[in-house]
């Protein structure tokens, strides 16, 4: 895999994803379902490569889990395919702290 990911803070990626950026979350089912950003796509890290066709090939992949390293993953494995991709360094829980909307299921979000 690729050996250089590109990494970015989460103020980088609000602003990738505000001009059009793809976010994609690679975190498990429960993780999602607790709570996500409101304008992520859901596509597990394990079911990634059965699923590259969910992912536009015309935009920036914005890649996150919960702290970095499965959407580290995530990002070489697409970039191996040509995409464009970043990857967000400290994950949903940087998401939370930094106090950037969460959405989920029933409840209150929170970030497993």
């Amino acid at each position: 895999m690729t050996d250089s990911i590109i990494n970015i803070s989460v103020d980088e990626a609000v602003e990738l994803v505000g001009a059009g950026a793809f976010l994609l979350d690679v975190r498990e089912p429960d993780e999602w379902a607790a709570g996500h950003a409101t304008l992520a796509t859901h596509v597990p890290l394990g079911t990634l490569p059965d699923s590259v066709s969910l992912i536009p090939k015309d935009q920036v992949i914005v890649c996150v889990c919960r702290l970095g390293g499965r959407s580290a993953r995530a990002a070489a494995f697409l970039s191996d395919l040509g995409y464009d991709t970043r990857n967000v360094e400290g994950g949903m829980q940087a998401w939370a702290e930094a106090s950037y909307p969460l959405v989920c299921d029933e409840g209150e979000p929170e970030i497993l």
